[in-house]
């Protein structure tokens, strides 16, 4: 049996997929986005969190029956549409031992948030054991996508056109940072990208988070982003409408 390190658990959450949900965020992630908002997901290891309040331990491990049981015993407050969501971090990043918790979730509806970044068998194996998939897509030029979030994203790219292969319902979510990936040909590019997919359900734009900043200084690290997040971002359904894209503000 799989171990895994989490480093929260967190119930009642209805902006990771359908009803009332419990999301497991899964530490370390491949990618390092200059907006991200979890930057203690980045860290695969444990590590020690220093605040005004104190220290805290960020992460812990677990076996897969004993995370498994943990969400089983949640499962009363999920109510008719709810169920189990693992994000991070990047979940794939744990594969083996993510698809070895979702086996054993049977009965509940289970969400996959992932980046996509990650190799294509990783990914389906994960994919292939949810029920729903929440997909990033950041920026859609490759040489923008490396430069703001340290990757390339043809993993990302190769791994939609997988999800659509598999006819897994999935949803697509765009974060909106000021004038990074907000900008007209940029939601344009992601809205010819998805049109017609096999297995979409929607787009999601994500409003910046502009609470991201103070995270960092209890992590060891600095936030100096290298955009105005004084700005707002722009909310653009029309261009997914008029390509005939379901589409809407998160």
């Amino acid at each position: 049996m799989s171990r895994g390190i989490v480093f929260e658990i967190r119930e009642f959450t209805v902006h990771d997929g359908p009803g009332i949900r419990t999301t497991v965020f899964l530490k370390g992630c491949p990618l390092s986005c200059a907006w991200c908002h979890k930057p203690e997901g980045l860290d695969p290891r444990p590590e020690v969190l220093k605040s005004a309040a104190g220290e805290r331990l960020c992460g812990r491990s677990y076996a897969a029956e004993e995370l498994a049981e943990l969400l089983r015993r949640t499962a009363p407050l999920f109510a008719e549409k709810g169920g189990v969501t693992f994000s991070g971090g990047e979940p794939t990043a744990q594969a083996e031992f993510v698809a070895e918790v979702m086996e054993r979730l049977e009965g509940i509806h289970v969400a996959l948030d992932t980046s996509g970044y990650c190799p294509e068998p990783e990914f389906r194996l994960v994919a292939e054991r949810a029920d729903l998939v929440l997909l990033d897509l950041k920026l859609m030029d490759p040489r923008e996508h490396l430069r703001w979030t340290g990757v390339d994203n043809g993993p990302v790219l190769a791994n939609l056109g997988m999800l659509a292969g598999m006819g897994k319902p999935f949803v697509v979510r765009v974060p909106l940072v000021p004038e990074v990936t907000d900008t007209e040909e940029n939601l344009r590019a992601v809205a010819e990208t998805v049109r017609g997919l096999n297995g979409l359900v929607r787009v999601e734009l994500l409003p910046y988070n502009r609470a991201a900043g103070g995270k960092y200084a209890a992590c060891g690290r600095t936030w100096k982003p290298p955009f105005d997040e004084s700005l707002p971002h722009r909310e653009d359904l029309a261009t997914f409408i008029e390509r005939g894209v379901p589409a809407r503000i998160a």
